[in-house]
């Protein structure tokens, strides 16, 4: 019922702040938002109690968006054609029920409805009126509370109510900023996007994920992206702050392109976007189902195709970095030139972009980067990819000075643009394995262990700790007897002394294992460690390294 009461709040506390203030709606879409939000939380109430069909909650919502649709065009005296019309029909709806697939976990719905809506108001607050603006800002006040019992460990629940009425609400709103014939509809569109991108996110990854496992699209399941967060070993604090953090983002960018205009911006809305195929793509490779996840996909006509594209030719890493180079220069060609001049130099930059793309795609294939893999990017890698950005920006500049003997061109444009590309494909190569990393550190059910030894063979422990979650393992700390060690980090994990700092250590850390990697430590050293481990219940074991 925790949908119910914060449903109930914002709706009770607009018509008394109407009463209190004197603020009224001056326009009959300012009257539909609320009702289409009230609506919405009727009918997940009755769902709540009668369990009503997927169907039936589907038509119902469409429904209600019609109506919102045909109030909200008629107040702002737009004539929509009809494509238009049943596509914000379908919009409404499809928010709607983003937002009640999104409520499956702890402080996750309702977290990313508070973060969305304040910034819609924030961005749309001329557009929407201050009657929508106070609606809004008592939806998020009301929030606010709820999310304090509804954190984990959850002690109330928002229900279908809930979930429909912050689905209505945000479809609603997010309709007039798209409708208003004032407004620039691209502009707007990608604004809303970007602030709805966490539900929008979610229900697209589920949707494809289970077209290519052969599952029926309206059968529920631990398949969402913050189940497969988990399952990859983040908490389930962890998993929804890393979705807020997401939403907070797509927000952010959204208010600097409100503020400053869309092109010097597009670059970074671009780049969020590749952060979230990103994200998809390393989380669709999570085992969620009992069966193959990608079934349905390898049984298809085009199966063959796809995996002959995907896996042998590495397309997908190849439009990737189609993208990442535009942008790039893109970026370069923003950051050197400002304001008229960057009209100035903008022919240049459309003409060669397709010669600088030729380039530096044949300078990755060149340097071998396609055949390395991102799950094991190390600091070998890193040489291929310097190969690449050099030789690419070397023949970049060697193309622009025979085809156009350098004029229109900066040297500053190419040296911006190496720094940028290096680093976005470092981020994109390396972002598997920090990605699978902070998940194996954040690993709440692993046993926590302390290496003794941080020479070869304890890093290639812990490596191997990181990599084999069915070890179950989360290394701590080491210690080591080499006093120019102490304190340091060695691959993210610090050192905190030698045996004599063994207890201290256990206390600090809530040890559940230590294991000895080196083999110069034995005889009394090893039986100290040993008795100060057994006094305290905790196991202690030796790596052997051999070859069989």
């Amino acid at each position: 019922m925790g949908g119910v009461g914060f449903g109930m709040a914002a709706l009770v506390a607009t018509a008394a702040s109407v009463l209190l203030t004197g603020t009224s709606a001056n326009r009959a879409f300012e009257v539909a938002v609320p009702a289409a939000a009230g609506a919405m939380l009727i009918l997940g109430d009755l769902d709540d109690r009668l369990q009503l069909s997927p169907l039936a909650k589907l038509v119902s919502s469409l429904v209600v968006g019609a109506l919102a649709v045909f109030v909200i065009t008629g107040s702002l005296d737009r004539s929509l054609p009809w494509p238009a019309t049943l596509l914000a029909i379908v919009w409404f709806g499809g928010v709607v029920h983003a937002l009640n697939l999104l409520d499956n976990m702890d402080g996750l719905a309702g977290g990313i409805a508070l973060v969305a809506l304040t910034f819609l108001a924030s961005l749309f607050a001329r557009t929407l009126g201050p009657f929508v603006v106070m609606f809004l800002t008592a939806v998020v006040g009301s929030l606010v509370g709820f999310l304090y019992w509804n954190r984990k460990p959850a002690r109330l629940f928002m229900g279908d109510s809930g979930s429909l009425f912050l689905g209505g609400t945000l479809a609603a709103v997010s309709l007039v900023p798209l409708i208003d014939s004032e407004a620039d509809f691209y502009r707007s569109a990608i604004l809303v996007l970007l602030v709805l991108n966490v539900p929008l996110f979610d229900t697209g990854f589920v949707l494809v994920l289970r077209r290519f496992a052969g599952r029926k699209a309206s059968r529920g399941g631990t398949d969402h992206v913050s189940h497969r967060l988990v399952s990859s070993g983040f908490s389930e604090r962890s998993a929804v702050g890393i979705l807020y953090l997401l939403g907070v983002s797509g927000g952010f960018v959204a208010w600097m392109i409100w503020r400053e205009g869309l092109q010097p911006f597009v670059p970074a809305a671009v780049l969020y976007g590749v952060t979230l195929i990103l994200i998809g793509v390393y989380l669709a490779r999570v085992r969620a189902y009992d069966a193959d996840d990608f079934g349905a996909l390898k049984r298809s006509s085009f199966g063959p195709l796809l995996t002959d594209l995907t896996f042998k030719w590495h397309a997908g890493q190849v439009l990737l970095d189609v993208v990442l180079i535009a942008v790039c220069y893109y970026t370069a060609y923003r950051v050197r030139f400002a304001g008229d001049a960057f009209l100035t130099f903008a022919p240049y930059l459309a003409a060669s972009l397709p010669a600088i793309i030729g380039c530096k795609l044949a300078a990755l294939y060149l340097s071998g980067l396609y055949h390395r893999a991102w799950d094991t990017f190390s600091l070998v890698d890193l040489f291929s990819v310097v190969r690449g950005v050099v030789g690419g920006s070397v023949l970049s500049v060697l193309v622009a000075a025979y085809v156009y003997r350098l004029q229109g061109f900066s040297r500053a444009v190419f040296l911006i643009d190496a720094i940028l590309f290096f680093a976005a494909v470092i981020s994109t190569r390396v972002s598997f394995r920090l990605l699978h990393d902070a998940a194996n550190v954040r690993r709440r059910r692993a046993k926590r262990v302390i290496v003794y030894g941080a020479g070869e063979a304890g890093l290639l422990l812990v490596r191997e700790m990181r990599a084999n979650p069915l070890w179950n393992l989360q290394p701590v700390a080491f210690l080591d007897d080499d006093p120019y060690k102490r304190n340091r980090l060695i691959l993210g994990v610090p050192v905190r002394g030698n045996c004599d700092d063994l207890e201290r250590v256990i206390g600090s850390y809530r040890v559940d294992e230590l294991i000895i990697s080196t083999q110069a430590l034995n005889g009394d050293g090893e039986a100290r460690i040993r008795t100060i481990c057994d006094a305290r219940d905790i196991p202690v074991r030796r790596l052997y390294l051999d070859i069989r």
